[in-house]
């Protein structure tokens, strides 16, 4: 089995439990604390007008439905098919087109460029939850993706994270529960070095435009009733 295989398996065995309501998972905070605040930080860098945007690692299609609504086409691409049967059906007027594609495979990545050609990209926490060996070819994907004129958006939890999230899973309580699933599909999340992602961009052939630190807000609140929120860092990628 391959490292893609094993881990799309990882991920379907998540989504297939996932429950539908709004804010169950644990990333899936809602739109306004988490892709409007990106928006603001890389709309600036999206210098060529009418590129399509693309959602890469949409989940169930929260982040992809307010990109929707503020652009006019936007597409949401994820490996796994539970991932996007929920955002489907969360998405009955169909104003997003989701697609599964798997952007660790340059291939996949490739033939969705030459039928929609340059375009916009966001991609949100995807980085540290894809095994080692397809951190690379993801940003090649990326590369291949946004073609001359594009740009990418890349959030992704600093290493500080991993730190928090291994005293979470540690409590002696145990892990909050919507982090415990993420966990016991076998997803280890924030185990990526900060100094490995500017690596990935510059042997895909990008380079950073833009870059800054933010809080990436979680959908889960401590005993004492604050928000988790993770170390993040961010980058605008482009040619």
């Amino acid at each position: 089995m391959s490292v893609t295989s094993r881990y799309k398996e990882a991920w379907e065995g998540f989504w297939r439990d996932a429950p539908e309501e709004p804010g169950a998972v644990f990333w899936d905070a809602e739109p306004a604390l988490t892709v409007g605040i990106h928006l603001a930080l890389f709309e600036p860098h999206m210098t060529a007008a009418g590129l399509p945007v693309v959602d890469v690692g949409c989940g169930n299609g929260t982040q992809t439905r307010f990109l929707a609504d503020r652009y006019p086409r936007v597409i949401g691409v994820d490996l796994s098919a539970a991932a996007l049967a929920h955002a489907r059906r969360a998405d009955p007027a169909e104003q997003v087109e989701f697609r599964q594609v798997d952007v660790a495979e340059r291939a996949e990545a490739e033939q969705l460029h030459a039928e929609l050609g340059d375009m916009n990209v966001y991609m949100r926490g995807v980085l540290h939850q894809c095994e080692p060996a397809d951190r690379r070819p993801l940003f090649e994907s990326i590369a291949a993706l946004v073609g001359e004129r594009g740009r990418a958006f890349v959030v992704e939890l600093a290493e500080a994270a991993g730190t928090v999230l291994r005293g979470l899973a540690q409590s002696p309580e145990g892990p909050p529960p919507k982090l415990a699933p993420v966990f016991a599909h076998g997803i280890v999340p924030g185990e990526v070095a900060d100094a490995a992602v500017p690596q990935y961009v510059a042997a895909a052939g990008l380079t950073i435009i833009a870059s800054g630190e933010l809080p990436l807000t979680t959908t889960e609140f401590t005993p004492d009733g604050r928000r988790i929120e993770l170390p993040s860092k961010w980058l605008v990628v482009g040619r």
